[in-house]
């Protein structure tokens, strides 16, 4: 951030008075900026035993496959909005949407929240964010071209779940992958 949304001057990265971190402060009108971490909400949805994926038509990881997932728009609940990511990548409409998994990735200041659901007579496509989408069996799944660390980790869980028939709704944190030492 370089300007202030409020009066259009220069802004400096401070710790303002009272806080404990830098932000974005106004050096005109004193406004103090928050940059919140975003919110990715998304389905994992479920139609006669397979799930849902829809190979990615942009980046990051083009031609990867995930869960239809996106960021949480201002003024929608986050089913909303995973019912709506639904839709626009693979032209499902999900229903009967239940929380299932919340990831926390603070390293790129994330928030995944995932609700497993069905879709309403099956029907799927590819939205104008995916290049095709398909209903996997477990065995099926290509695990070796899943595009998110989330996505890989929820999946899995759900088809653990899946044996054991119970669906906790589980919060866990995805730290940043440390690189071998060269």
């Amino acid at each position: 951030m370089n300007f202030c949304s409020s009066c259009g001057s220069a802004v400096s990265l401070t710790i303002p008075a009272g806080d404990d971190r830098e932000r974005y402060v106004c050096v005109s009108c004193e406004a103090i900026h928050y940059t919140n971490p975003r919110v990715i909400v998304g389905c994992l949805p479920v139609y006669e035993g397979r799930v849902l994926l829809c190979r990615r038509a942009i980046e990051p990881r083009r031609n990867f496959w995930t869960l239809p997932a996106g960021f949480m728009e201002n003024g929608e609940t986050s089913a909303g909005g995973a019912a709506r990511e639904t839709w626009e990548e693979a032209e499902a409409k999900a229903i009967d949407l239940q929380l299932y998994r919340i990831f926390d990735v603070p390293h790129i200041s994330q928030l995944y929240m995932f609700y497993r659901c069905g879709l309403e007579d099956g029907a799927f496509g590819a939205g104008p964010e995916s290049l095709e989408s398909a209903l996997f069996d477990e065995a099926d799944v290509p695990w070796d071209e899943i595009a998110f660390p989330v996505v890989y980790k929820a999946l899995k869980e759900y088809f653990d779940d899946r044996r054991r028939g119970e669906y906790p709704v589980r919060v866990s944190s995805i730290e940043r992958l440390k690189r071998p030492p060269a």
